[in-house]
This record gives C-alpha cells, sequence and structure tokens, in this order.
C-alpha cells in the first residue's frame, strides 16, 4: 500500500505568560491509502492540534510532514491550507449560516464548471441521503443531518485525506450511534484516506481499521 500520510517527528508549543507549552513532542505517524487511523486520547492531549497542522492552520516548530511524498510542513517551509489537498470536518461542522446546504457542498467547487459542479454536488447529497434537504439552511437541519452535510462539503473537493475532528461529539446517543455506522459505509464507499480524534474508546473501535493512542 501507499503512503498517503507521513509525519516524522513534529514537535509543535505555545507560547503562554513568558513560557513555551509543549502539545505536541517529537510525534510520528504514517497513514496508508484508504486507511481510517483513529487517534485516541483525552481531552487537551494534542489531538485537535495534531489535525490543525496537518490542515496548515498551526506552524511547526521542528519535523516534517509529507503527504504523498510532497512536503506541506518543517519549521522553515510550509504551504498554504487551501493547497494541501486536505478535507476538514471541524467539531462544530462550521457550515456557512447564509448558504443551504447544495451551496455548502459546493463552496469549495469554484474551478468547475458550473455543470461540473452541480454534478458533484448532486452525486454528494446522494452519498450522505440529504437529497431531500438541498435547499434547507443548516438552522433548518438536525445534528445529524448538518454532520452528514459537513462531511459532504469535505469530501466535494476530492482531499487526498479527510481529517474528523471528534465528529461525534455534539449527538446524541442514539444518533451518534447510527451515524458511526453510516459514516464507517461512507468512509469505505469513497475509500478517502481518513484520520480522526476522539476521545471515545467505542468510536475508535467502530470507525477505525487502525487506533493510535496520545497522552
Amino acid at each position: 500500500m501507499n503512503t498517503i500520510l507521513k509525519i516524522d517527528e513534529i514537535s509543535l508549543s505555545f507560547a503562554s505568560n513568558d513560557a513555551d507549552i509543549s502539545v505536541l513532542k517529537r510525534y510520528s505517524l504514517t497513514l496508508q491509502a484508504g486507511e481510517t487511523v483513529c487517534i485516541l486520547g483525552p481531552s487537551g492531549c494534542g489531538k485537535s492540534s495534531l489535525l490543525r497542522v496537518i490542515a496548515g492552520f498551526e506552524t511547526i516548530d521542528a519535523g516534517a510532514i509529507y503527504l504523498n511524498d510532497t512536503l506541506l510542513s518543517s519549521a522553515t517551509h510550509t504551504v498554504a491550507p487551501e493547497h494541501r489537498r486536505v478535507g476538514f470536518m471541524f467539531q462544530d461542522y462550521a457550515l456557512f449560516p447564509h448558504l443551504n446546504v447544495a451551496q455548502n457542498i459546493g463552496f469549495g467547487l469554484k474551478k468547475l464548471s458550473s455543470h461540473a459542479r452541480e454534478r458533484q454536488v448532486q452525486a454528494l447529497l446522494k452519498l450522505v441521503d440529504l437529497e431531500p434537504y438541498a435547499k434547507r439552511f443548516p438552522h433548518e437541519l438536525s445534528g445529524g443531518q448538518q454532520q452528514r452535510a459537513a462531511l459532504a462539503r469535505a469530501l466535494a473537493p476530492k482531499p487526498d485525506i479527510l481529517l474528523l475532528d471528534e465528529p461525534f461529539s455534539n449527538l446524541d446517543a442514539d444518533t451518534r450511534e447510527r451515524l458511526i455506522v453510516e459514516l464507517r459505509t461512507i468512509l469505505k464507499q469513497t475509500g478517502v484516506t481518513t484520520l480522526m480524534v476522539t476521545h471515545s474508546h467505542s468510536e475508535a473501535v467502530a470507525l477505525g481499521d487502525r487506533i493510535e493512542r496520545m497522552g
């Protein structure tokens, strides 16, 4: 199998009250093509920070991050987030409130022709079972529907890797149990390489091909 993501001994720290707080220290990880890896650990251990440095939202102090053998980040080099081919589903979903579901999904597809964009949006609406809700706005959706809309938006540009930040934390238990099954099915259907962080052992076991512990 091909290595999609390689994280090589990265370190990240933040300055606070004249002192540096270490968030990641010489952390390494690799993901293979089509693999779903779950990072399991308690709150505050650096899980979300790991996703943010992969996406390019934070700059690492040392080490290197490669995606498909292309250097994304080092202490002296960084590729802008919009050029990384990384999909990110935020913990709060971060849907644009002024756009309906179809517009949210198509937001990152502006380089496509209108016909190609519409075809891609319709395919994703079908994939996440939101075709009847295409014209609804985020506030008109349930939590589970918002999650599926956010997932479709993250998948729309066909990223090389998908990052999921605690994707079930805002859902009730019944919805969470149902959507875990749906999400795993969607990830396997698309074949997208996925890295998810969670503090829930049951979520990690249900979704991950492999579990890595942090903290």
